[in-house]
């Protein structure tokens, strides 16, 4: 029988990429400044296709690329975005706030004469909705006072506009990933996890029911 974990050529999709040197979990925003040519390029091309891109977490390499370095390396999940917002405040400059909507995970790669990467990818299908247990309701309750002080500070799109689902382990794990000041092979391994419940004890065991923040 084919392995079901194989991607089929029906399931893959070809995504820009744009590789950076963090994890942007779902649900995430991320604004972005961009003056690369290879990424003006791709902003204007989704911008009139109507279409997103794919962040990945470098491993090797700089956002900002320089002659002579060694090319980026990444790692093989990544996250889908939306943009929300464009603005362009001068020549040669663009402000772009992103949205992170939906893992995937390469399939293979090849790089544009200009510098950009494409990948085909594939979408990885929805975490399942999980109650946060008891014993991490914690988290909930740390994760609501945090939240709550961060979205009165002003910001050009709401860091969080949909409604907080605070008993859901999934989008309660991932608030937890973005603002844990972890090292980021550590945010990356709780990223790459597919199991909810598993992320959010993980979260459980580096923070004490005391904390009042991340």
């Amino acid at each position: 029988m084919p392995d079901r974990d194989t991607p089929t050529p029906q399931a893959l999709t070809e995504l820009p990429l744009f590789p950076l040197g963090t994890v942007l979990f779902p649900g995430a925003l991320l604004p972005l400044q961009l003056f690369e040519l290879r990424y003006l390029q791709m902003i204007g091309e989704c911008e009139r296709q109507g279409t997103g891109f794919g962040v990945v977490t470098l491993s090797q390499g700089r956002e900002v690329h320089r002659p002579g370095e060694a090319a980026e390396k990444f790692e093989t999940m990544g996250t889908r975005v939306q943009i929300e917002r464009i603005e362009r405040p001068q020549p040669g400059l663009v402000m772009v706030w992103c949205r992170g909507e939906a893992k995937f995970r390469i399939d293979s790669t090849q790089q544009r004469s200009d510098g950009l990467w494409l990948g085909r990818v594939q979408a990885l299908p929805p975490e399942p909705a999980v109650q946060v247990p008891e014993d991490l309701q914690h988290l909930s309750m740390q994760m609501h006072e945090v939240l709550t002080q961060l979205s009165a500070q002003p910001s050009a799109q709401p860091h969080w506009a949909e409604a907080w689902r605070l008993q859901d382990c999934s989008w309660l794990s991932h608030r937890w990933g973005e603002l844990l000041p972890l090292p980021l092979q550590m945010k990356y391994r709780l990223f790459a996890l597919q199991e909810p419940l598993m992320r959010l004890e993980l979260i459980g065991d580096m923070v004490a029911p005391s904390e009042r923040s991340p």
